[in-house]
């Protein structure tokens, strides 16, 4: 019998230690390579010359050749005003990656020894890092939609005779949110090849599951002539207009005679779960965004080794903007809305 993948050797290409035991200057030089590459010319964020800029070794920033403006390696980046050193950074992106079902700010904290508050924003900026340069490029072939609500859960009175319908809309928690997980099959020959599982997943938050919002999503986000995988909700009761629709009934059964199931979409929410119940608990609407497509980016990127994720993960810190929601986050800096999607 062989071993599942996350198993043998080469899914750990790297380790904790490995990260913990680099240098400042191995650190600082990793984030140059993942932000500018290998060559002697960076880019000043402030102007957006491409230069090989004077050089401050002391204090490894560099000064711009135009605008005469200083920046370090974080400058412009989701790591801008770090206080941290460049390392801890690292070792939180490895934690953050070798937590496959996802990592609490608790834990994080304790890990790096530094305070709850400095690991919470420190997750949420690495999270919207993900959010922000994820490929949202129409999926096609074999699509498995689904919807599943988040939070919201009324507690039920004492007394039998005191209890609500909380089946109803005007019984349900204003915290009550659907989110909708758009999951591409690999083909037939990835398959055979050694494929398994989805090949690319899409989360969009909403504030339920209706035939208005599927039917913009689907526009959006699924090419014409796809076959789409759902179940029996009326909330699908319109694709069949524009797509090809094969429906299981789950009131009654797992899979379809035909062999139909949703199955990537139920294992999308299967994974989520164990992430909410066992790690976050609590999810905020104005952050559920976040946490849906960080599971969406784990699920995604499940065959790959740590190390791979690792460096992919720090690309995309490293090519984020400066955070506007993690900046002066305990000073009140609060995100002001949801992230709902359409």
């Amino acid at each position: 019998m062989s071993l599942h993948f996350l198993l043998r050797a080469e899914a750990r290409s790297l380790s904790l230690v490995q990260v913990l035991a680099l240098s400042d200057d191995d650190a600082f030089t990793l984030f140059r390579r993942q932000r500018w590459g290998d060559g002697e010319d960076v880019v000043c964020p402030h102007c957006g010359m491409v230069h090989r800029h004077y050089f401050r070794p002391a204090r490894k920033i560099w000064r711009c050749a135009g605008c005469r403006e200083d920046f370090s390696v974080t400058s412009g980046t989701i790591f801008a005003f770090h206080k941290l050193p460049l390392r801890l950074y690292l070792a939180a992106v490895i934690l953050f990656v070798n937590a496959v079902k996802g990592i609490s700010a608790l834990q994080l904290g304790r890990d790096l020894g530094v305070s709850h508050k400095t690991a919470y924003v420190l997750l949420h900026k690495i999270r919207e890092s993900l959010l922000v340069n994820r490929e949202e490029a129409a999926l096609q072939g074999e699509i498995h939609v689904d919807g599943a609500y988040v939070d919201g859960k009324v507690r039920p009175a004492n007394k039998k005779e005191d209890r609500v319908d909380r089946r109803l809309a005007e019984n349900q928690d204003a915290d009550r949110r659907c989110i909708v997980v758009i999951r591409e099959a690999h083909t037939e020959a990835e398959v055979a090849a050694g494929s398994a599982g989805a090949k690319k997943t899409l989360t969009f938050v909403r504030e339920n599951e209706n035939q208005a919002d599927i039917g913009k999503l689907a526009s959006a986000y699924i090419a014409a002539g796809s076959v789409i995988c759902v179940d029996e909700s009326n909330a699908y009761d319109r694709l069949p207009a524009k797509y090809e629709v094969r429906r299981v009934n789950h009131g009654r059964e797992y899979r379809a005679d035909d062999g139909t199931t949703n199955n990537l979409a139920e294992s999308y929410f299967s994974r989520f779960r164990r992430f909410q119940i066992g790690q976050i608990h609590k999810v905020a609407p104005k952050y559920l965004d976040n946490y849906a497509n960080e599971i969406a980016y784990r699920e995604d990127t499940r065959r790959w080794s740590n190390g791979e994720i690792f460096r992919d993960i720090v690309r995309k810190c490293v090519r984020a903007l400066v955070s506007r929601d993690g900046c002066g986050y305990w000073q009140g800096n609060h995100r002001q809305g949801e992230s709902l999607a359409i």
